[in-house]
């Protein structure tokens, strides 16, 4: 899943809200690194990325992109994905979307002298820009789509997944309104899991 979700998933606590955004940026011995709320966040983290991976309304997701857009189908899922969350999202949050998403760059923000080297800079880019709230729209998604596409190693043609996605809108929206569902139940059950089993850390 991409950052707005996984700010969601942390149910706004907010060092696991830390720990799951940076997620994808730690290695090694976590629990010698960062206190022990922020090393759940970063297992809840890969425990949403694993369960996303293997979803099958995901693979089903990818496979009408996979013609398109091959490799980049997975990444290109989570951003639709965020684009939806984004969209409606007073129908899963009652705080607004534009306070919401100022708390949660404030939040990462207070935690900056443990973040990694690495996050620090999409995180500057991702504030400024407001990327959270910006995803909603199609101008912030093709913005984003756009920036990525330059960044790739090999020709993603990313920068069509906006116009691909207004194609076939309809499918992806119920494709993530009938998997969000099931992502939200199992985040909460599997944070209390990892609360349970790294009670000690």
């Amino acid at each position: 899943m991409n950052f707005l979700a996984h700010a969601y998933l942390s149910f706004e606590r907010p060092k696991v809200l830390v720990g799951n955004f940076i997620g994808d940026f730690v290695r090694g011995e976590l629990e010698k690194q960062f206190e022990k709320e922020i090393v759940f966040g970063i297992l809840l983290h890969r425990e949403i990325d694993a369960y996303t991976d293997r979803h099958p309304l995901v693979k089903q997701a990818q496979e009408l992109l996979k013609p398109a857009f091959h490799r980049y189908s997975l990444v290109i899922t989570d951003m639709y994905y965020d684009h939806f969350l984004s969209r409606n999202w007073n129908d899963y949050h009652g705080q607004g979307i534009t306070s919401y998403t100022h708390w949660v760059y404030e939040v990462i923000a207070s935690h900056k002298p443990i973040l990694p080297k690495k996050f620090l800079y999409p995180f500057k880019y991702m504030r400024k820009e407001n990327w959270l709230e910006g995803y909603g729209e199609m101008e912030g998604l093709q913005r984003s789509f756009t920036g990525l596409s330059y960044r790739t190693s090999f020709k993603s043609r990313m920068e069509k997944a906006p116009e691909f996605l207004e194609s076939h809108y309809d499918f992806f929206e119920d494709n993530f309104k009938h998997f969000f569902e099931d992502l939200i139940l199992f985040s909460k059950e599997k944070l209390d899991q990892i609360e349970l089993n790294n009670g000690d850390l």
